[in-house]
């Protein structure tokens, strides 16, 4: 056997207890790494909550003084309307009980009953002790009698100073020495998707009703009972009586009128339209200045390019807006303009639909003269037109209905589509009467809607570019069409 010196076997136990106490110590250091990690992991945790809380009480506290600011310039309008009932409920047993001549008996009228309506609207103006306040046409629009309830409840008879039927909008008045809040209206064209936004109103008679959203979308068109102003999307809660409040940014500032809804339930849907307040601001000024609004009118009638209306004018893309037909003696035959024009852009604005040149047409201060940029016949031209005063509605559809109208008809590729749906061979070209215009050159000659065009003149027309290169030619022409088959001939057609 051998011996391991006691010095030797001293060391060796020494090293074994040095290696025991190494590890220990250094397990405890990994322990307190780990450990201080976990703690570290746990502020930094906790951090972001903090940050989190903050960030959403800092939203809460933008919303409160947004509220706060806004609430009482939105008021409450209770419009009353007198109408008469129906020819049952009119009967009056006792007007046969009058003699002629008898004007102390009961009155031969029929009688009425109130019909009452709820709605809301914004304080924009103070003129010594008169308020103005914007609201809906469809709020206050034919009211026979106006109350206007603020947010603390006092309330005041409203009177009806003026509408704008084509764009929804109606300004109502009323006195009061007080010192009431007055909405500030915003820029609408700084708007961007996404933006928060705050609705407020007075919905199913939940006065002074807050909600919120976000701006969904922004240039939408083809509003109800022909709305000419596009309409900013939100999905901020919008109910029946919210029409005519404000949908305001987070400024406090009003950006745009509640005005409709699309939904298949009666209630919202997260699918609500405004008015930009933009679109507005004139009417305000024009109702306030004259009692009614001021539009421009430029005497034509317009409908947006599509892609087979592109193709069958030569365009290179589905761009602009087609005039269909010129008034006489208007601002668009004074300046040039010609069945067939296709409208590019109008003060180097780019136009995409008709609805937009509609309402840019409409916005111009009457006597400014524009430019116009076109493409005729396929060339791209310019023109400069005088923008008159457009009248009344009613003076408006009599041009349109008369023998001032020129051509009188819509006219439309013959597509596809309307090839199959009247059994039309493939083969076959021209083009389509849309339209005919009633007391129009079209009508008298004879011409009916679906009516398939195929020569003017004796030229034949194969799509809408031959069309109207010999209508703009010629102060008379005669047209060969096609009607179930029959071909005909009208009568001369005299420009």
């Amino acid at each position: 056997m051998k011996l391991v010196p006691s010095a030797q076997k001293a060391g060796t136990i020494a090293l074994m207890v040095l290696s025991l106490l190494t590890g220990f110590i250094f397990s405890i250091l990994i322990y307190k790494v780990i450990d201080n990690n976990k703690a570290i992991e746990s502020v930094y945790a906790e951090s972001v909550l903090d940050n989190d809380l903050g960030r959403a009480l800092a939203l809460q506290n933008v919303y409160r003084k947004v509220a706060s600011h806004v609430l009482p310039v939105v008021v409450e309008i209770d419009a009353v309307e007198f109408k008469d009932t129906d020819s049952e409920e009119s009967f009056n047993p006792f007007r046969f009980f009058r003699e002629p001549g008898d004007e102390g008996g009961v009155e031969d009228e029929s009688p009425k009953y109130r019909s009452e309506g709820l709605g809301s609207g914004i304080i924009v103006r103070r003129e010594d002790d008169t308020y103005y306040v914007l609201t809906n046409n469809h709020v206050a629009g034919n009211a026979d009698e106006i109350t206007i309830k603020l947010f603390d409840e006092r309330s005041y008879d409203g009177v009806m100073v003026g509408t704008d039927e084509r764009k929804d909008l109606a300004l109502v008045s009323f006195e009061t020495d007080e010192d009431l809040a007055i909405g500030t209206l915003g820029d609408s064209d700084d708007l961007y998707v996404g933006d928060f936004v705050l609705a407020v109103g007075n919905p199913f008679g939940f006065k002074s009703t807050v909600t919120s959203g976000i701006v969904s979308a922004l240039g939408r068109q083809q509003g109800p009972d022909e709305n000419i102003s596009d309409f900013i999307q939100t999905d901020a809660a919008i109910n029946q009586g919210n029409s005519g409040g404000a949908l305001v940014n987070l400024e406090g500032e009003i950006i745009g009128v509640n005005t409709w809804i699309t939904t298949p339930t009666g209630g919202s849907i997260g699918l609500g339209f405004s008015i930009p307040i933009n679109n507005a601001k004139k009417a305000i000024e024009d109702i306030i200045s004259n009692g009614s609004p001021e539009y421009g009118w430029l005497g034509v009638s317009i409908f947006s390019v599509s892609q087979e209306v592109a193709d069958s004018l030569g365009l290179e893309s589905a761009r602009g807006v087609l005039i269909s037909q010129v008034f006489k003696n208007s601002p668009a035959q004074k300046g040039g303009l010609k069945p067939g024009d296709v409208v590019m852009n109008v003060d180097g604005k780019a136009i995409k639909s008709s609805e937009e040149l509609n309402y840019l047409i409409g916005d111009i201060i009457p006597g400014t003269r524009v430019s116009m940029e076109l493409i005729r016949d396929g060339i791209p031209i310019s023109v400069s037109v005088r923008i008159e005063k457009r009248e009344s509605e009613d003076s408006i559809q009599n041009v349109s209905s008369s023998n001032l109208a020129w051509p009188g008809a819509l006219i439309g590729p013959l597509t596809g589509e309307i090839k199959k749906e009247f059994s039309i061979d493939d083969g076959e070209t021209g083009v389509v009467v849309y339209d005919v215009y009633p007391k129009t050159p079209m009508q008298i000659a004879g011409l009916k809607d679906w009516d398939i065009i195929k020569e003017v003149n004796g030229s034949a027309v194969t799509n809408l570019q031959e069309f109207y290169r010999i209508l703009n030619s010629s102060s008379k022409i005669t047209i060969t069409y096609v009607r179930e088959g029959v071909t005909f001939e009208t009568s001369t057609i005299v420009k």
